[in-house]
């Protein structure tokens, strides 16, 4: 195996050990893939993905016995399915995440993967000719839908015809709403599109856009003082509204919109199968729960927010039930990282519960609290129910699964970091899938970090996101351990809590992890 050479000229040292690690793992992976059977087109499953915002670990039940949020519906699914207990987002903030599910490559890899797009920001990570999720699968036949957030970037125009690609209100303020909006979901591989470019109640354009479209545009500026007011409404910046834009009611919309798309594909494509891509507003701050969801829990705005959220999962469960759909559908959850400081820093306070639990950190950092997620997976006759798995993995992984389950062929130069879990799903994987896990903080490619087994290198001091040096993080700021280190080494097996930096105790591990991560880097990929 030969060892790529940086950009700057230098050649990563990479043991003998990693080295045979990697080949090794590469060899049987290989055999696998030629093992696992192809499907026939009658064989192909619906699948319905389900992707939160800022849901943590330890929001959900089944994941956390303490929640002080009841979640029947996504424990319902755990029953009827798989529950994932190492499960990451490729990137612990929204926009990269969201980039490396659509086309299983890490976002640090592309210009601007570390981005995360506010209002008209844009234009699209995704490179014009890039196979994603939704294109490979409306290859293989599938009917393909996209119903909430996208915020991968689109490109919108003014009245010249100048791209605008800024964010912030002024941006918004430039755009003309009568022309086609470029680069969105429609331009890859999706057939429908109903949802917003960005967080739906946060950044500055508050208004729906239908196909590549923006049918009722804003009309004025978002009033603000008629919005709720508690600690998780805060996050709501001071953008253009359209007069249908209900701040309050969105995701009911977009359950309104997934809801037609099923039965309206059960009427008019019964034996077509469909990719459903649900990406919901919840739990996203603000915490604006809709009118029948107010004051439902006892643990607050956020709580009850939570708790709508789960209601939306099992309204989707329902629509697959009441059209005879549910046998025949892979029904995958997860969320796009961790939970956000203000609902953590909150929600401990006031309620006694850790969206975050039992890990260390949150959205933005680099820690386990930052990018471990809920990870469910439902279906039947294929995917034990009940079952709990401790295989390793990644968001990225979700585009070469979908390929071994339904067919598809992956080109080499097509989701490079992404790896079959379908061995895992079935029961059937006699080591593990993954052989390392590459994870993206929140300023890209300089806050990486890796897993190997057990052991896990984070290449940068702190946490890669948050300061906890001052504010209201300070009171969960840990001693360091190891304060002359340029890096951090944690032996989750012992310490999950991510305690004791072993960074200077094992520099022999350090040097083989940092160089397995810069080889990893330096290829471009991580998949065989």
């Amino acid at each position: 195996m030969k060892t790529p050479v940086s950009n700057s000229g230098h050649r990563p040292t990479v043991s003998f050990r990693s080295l045979l690690f990697v080949s090794l793992f590469a060899v049987l992976l290989a055999l696998a893939s030629l093992c696992t059977p192809r499907a026939s087109a009658a064989e192909r499953p619906n699948i319905l993905l389900i992707l939160a915002d800022d849901l943590g670990y330890g929001d959900v039940r089944c994941y956390n016995a303490e929640s002080k949020v009841s979640t029947p519906n996504l424990d319902r699914l755990a029953r009827e399915g798989m529950r994932f207990t190492d499960a990451h987002s490729p990137c612990t903030v929204c926009t990269p995440t969201r980039y490396a599910l659509m086309t299983g490559q890490m976002p640090f890899r592309v210009p601007r993967g570390g981005a995360v797009f506010t209002g008209v920001g844009g234009p699209s990570l995704i490179a014009p000719g890039r196979l994603t999720l939704p294109a490979m699968l409306k290859q293989q036949g599938y009917a393909t839908a996209a119903v909430g957030k996208w915020h991968v970037g689109f490109t919108f125009r003014d009245a010249e015809g100048n791209p605008i690609n800024d964010n912030g209100l002024e941006a918004v303020r430039k755009v003309d709403f009568s022309r086609r909006i470029e680069g969105g979901p429609l331009d890859h591989g999706f057939e429908r599109f109903f949802g917003t470019t960005c967080c739906p109640t946060t950044d500055w354009l508050y208004a729906f856009i239908d196909g590549d479209r923006i049918p009722k545009p804003p009309t004025g500026p978002l009033a603000r003082s008629t919005l709720p007011s508690h600690p998780y409404a805060n996050d709501c910046r001071a953008g253009l509204i359209a007069p249908d834009f209900d701040m309050l009611e969105v995701d009911m919309v977009f359950l309104q919109k997934s809801r037609e798309f099923i039965a309206q594909h059960v009427r008019n494509s019964p034996k077509k199968p469909f990719f459903l891509y649900h990406a919901t507003q919840a739990v996203h701050l603000p915490s604006f729960a809709g009118k029948d969801f107010r004051g439902k829990t006892q643990a607050g705005p956020h709580g009850d927010f939570i708790f709508q959220f789960d209601h939306i999962v099992g309204e989707l469960l329902k629509e697959l039930d009441r059209h005879g759909l549910a046998q025949n559908t892979l029904v995958i959850l997860s969320s796009d990282n961790g939970p956000e400081t203000t609902a953590i820093i909150h929600m401990r306070t006031d309620h006694g519960h850790d969206g975050a639990r039992p890990w260390r950190g949150v959205k933005r950092d680099n820690w386990e609290g930052g990018h471990r997620v809920p990870f469910i997976v439902r279906w039947p006759g294929r995917v034990p129910a009940g079952t709990t798995s401790t295989e390793l993995t990644s968001l990225t992984d979700v585009m070469a699964t979908v390929a071994a389950i339904t067919g598809a062929e992956l080109p080499r130069a097509a989701a490079e970091d992404s790896f079959n879990l379908l061995p895992a799903l079935e029961g059937k994987a006699t080591a593990p899938i993954r052989p390392y896990l590459i994870t993206q903080a929140f300023s890209g490619e300089r806050t990486l970090s890796i897993r190997r087994e057990n052991w896990k290198y984070i290449a940068h001091r702190g946490s890669g996101g948050n300061n906890y040096d001052k504010g209201e993080l300070m009171r969960y700021a840990l001693p360091e351990t190891d304060p002359e280190a340029s890096g951090q080494l944690y032996d989750l097996a012992t310490d999950p809590g991510e305690r004791t930096n072993l960074y200077s105790r094992k520099p022999e591990l350090v040097q083989e992890l940092k160089a397995l991560l810069d080889n990893l880097k330096f290829s471009g990929r991580s998949r065989p």
